[in-house]
């Protein structure tokens, strides 16, 4: 059987890109707020972590206006999608053959 640890995606190695991933499965849109929140950071932390998602064009990113306030929000790209579940399935291989 082939050693699933080659599977595992780096980016996902972080536990707040990882965080920021769960998060995103789950839900059709977070906002930046709400993401900082959950993951209890700050704003400098977040962003860095959300911007190598978005290099690795796993999210993309969305800026409207709430009054003359700016709303970012995060959606999850398919790439991104398909990225994350071959890492959890890489996992789960892992696991399961110990």
């Amino acid at each position: 059987m082939k050693n699933p640890i080659g599977a595992l995606n780096k980016i996902f190695d972080s536990r707040i890109r990882l965080g920021v991933m769960s998060i995103l499965i789950v839900n059709d849109s977070i906002s930046f707020n709400e993401l900082k929140q959950m993951l209890e950071l700050t704003d400098g932390n977040l962003a860095s972590h959300l911007n190598t998602l978005e290099q690795a064009e796993y999210l993309k990113v969305q800026k409207s206006f709430i009054g003359k306030k700016t709303n970012t929000t995060y959606i999850l790209t398919d790439l991104g999608r398909q990225a994350f579940k071959t890492h959890l399935d890489a996992l789960e291989k892992m696991i399961k053959s110990l």
